[in-house]
């Protein structure tokens, strides 16, 4: 059992319910080491890559390993793909498990561990890997869309910043609901609203229903001609999250266009500020991954820019027809 370095901070995934019993878990162990209650922060991929690191320690959880976390006295926990190589920070890394599972291994070596975590991590690990042939596969997406349905932040506030809140939660009943009711009911609406943004990559409107099982079935059965499948969530403050769905590791590639990331079939990314609708976001997606766009992405600043060009060159069309009008 080596040693963990005290962390100033813990940072994790904001997007799911991996990153949300990955931070408690962390948060939980670092009181139980050192006595103290250490803060939380959570991010989405595209935020966490603008963050600006000044702490000397800290613990990291369901982010991709990369060079600028390789530093003493860091910790970092994940399980995405990477080609980076720890020389200094201590590296938790497993493909295989989920965050939330490699947290609490590390939990379980430091002495403490319960019925209810071996329920609620093997869940939540179903839910993250997508294990299709689990016999809980259906009850764990139940569980991973309590985050989706109620968000992050408010769900760690519902259960009080304790984990076990969540096995058997009331709030349950509602999503198996959901799933038996919305689910078809959004999947055949779904496959009527598919949006073409590239030859390869189609836009899954959503009306009702558990998301990630609607692409994934309409992945599963072939039933667009598309190898990618791209969704939109906008969130309260206003910002829109992509998300993309693959079978053949097309949505990370995508998702780093965006400057975004993840997993080969499972990734995501948050799209500038400037994108404030749905419509917009469908012509700024057209507008990156058509064929005819750089193979690497420009930097976020310049995708504002060239989305806010497009957008400028819009407005000024639509003036020029006002003043023709105006003068006939």
């Amino acid at each position: 059992m080596q040693s963990l370095p005290k962390p100033e901070i813990i940072f994790t995934h904001e997007s799911d319910l991996d990153g949300l019993i990955s931070g408690l878990l962390l948060k939980r162990l670092a009181q139980k080491l050192f006595g103290e209650e250490i803060p939380l922060e959570a991010y989405h991929n595209q935020s966490w890559r603008q963050r600006a690191f000044h702490e000397k320690s800290a613990w990291v959880a369901d982010m991709t390993f990369e060079t600028r976390l390789d530093r003493v006295n860091w910790l970092v926990i994940d399980h995405h793909a990477t080609d980076v190589v720890a020389q200094d920070a201590v590296l938790v890394h497993d493909t295989g498990k989920s965050a939330g599972l490699l947290c609490y291994e590390l939990c379980k070596e430091h002495g403490f561990e319960s019925p209810a975590l071996d329920r609620l991590v093997h869940l939540s690990n179903v839910a993250d890997l997508f294990l299709e042939k689990d016999p809980d596969f259906d009850l764990a997406n139940d569980y991973a869309n309590l985050v989706k349905t109620y968000q992050f932040w408010n769900l760690i506030e519902l259960i009080q910043r304790n984990p076990e809140q969540l096995l058997d939660h009331p709030l349950l009943e509602v999503m198996a609901v959901k799933r038996r009711v919305e689910d078809p009911l959004g999947y055949a609406w779904s496959l009527s609203n598919i949006t073409e943004l590239s030859p390869y990559v189609g836009f899954v409107d959503t009306m009702v229903g558990n998301i990630n099982l609607i692409v994934h079935q309409l992945l599963e059965t072939a039933a667009t001609p598309y190898s990618a499948l791209l969704t939109l969530f906008r969130k309260a403050n206003g910002t829109i999250i992509v998300s993309v769905r693959s079978r053949n590791g097309d949505a990370l590639r995508i998702a780093e266009k965006l400057h975004g990331g993840g997993h080969a079939n499972a990734s995501g990314a948050t799209l500038p500020r400037s994108v404030q609708s749905v419509s917009e976001a469908v012509r700024y997606l057209r507008h990156i991954l058509s064929p005819a766009a750089p193979a690497a992405g420009p930097s976020n600043e310049s995708l504002e820019n060239a989305f806010d060009s497009v957008a400028s060159r819009s407005e000024r069309n639509r003036r020029k027809e006002i003043r023709g009008n105006f003068d006939s």
